[in-house]
């Protein structure tokens, strides 16, 4: 607590996973849009909260750079990396993973991680169900400009 009672601003760590249907540019966004927007409506962020991102692929998902989904919900001046995972025999696959570093007054208790779909078995504890999924969704907007955004880049 500060000295005048109020917790400290501070950085921590939000983690998230799921999984895309196909290697394609169009269910990698539409994957990670959903991670994204669970993660803004559970843990009331900002794009000013954020501090960066890492997202990870597994090795089977090339069609796009993960971080194009995070930029349509105006994460424009968040720094961002786009990598793979260790390619593990036996592990997950399609899997889109992120890690998002924000400056928050939360606890770690009351920080919620996020994994959906195939995703939810790396941590169960941390899953969302599907039906959570669908109303977090609807109360969100999503960007339907994304498509013109997602163009190929050299990096992510």
């Amino acid at each position: 607590m500060t000295s005048h009672g109020e917790r400290p601003l501070v950085c921590r760590g939000v983690r998230g996973a799921t999984t895309a249907t196909a290697n394609t540019a169009e269910d990698i966004l539409e994957a990670t849009q959903e991670l994204v927007i669970a993660l803004i409506e559970l843990n009331d962020l900002t794009s000013e909260d954020i501090a960066s991102a890492i997202f990870t692929t597994t090795t089977d998902l090339t069609a796009m750079f993960p971080a194009m989904a995070a930029r349509s919900f105006g994460w424009t001046e968040v720094p961002m990396i786009c990598s793979h995972e260790m390619a593990v025999p036996g592990a997950l696959t399609k899997a889109v993973r992120v890690l998002v570093h924000v400056n928050t007054t939360k606890t770690p208790s009351e920080i919620r991680h996020v994994y959906l779909k195939g995703a939810r078995q790396l941590r169960p504890e941390w899953g969302i169900s599907d039906k959570e999924l669908a109303d977090i969704t609807l109360r969100q907007p999503v960007d339907q400009n994304i498509e013109s955004e997602a163009q190929p880049v050299a990096n992510g």
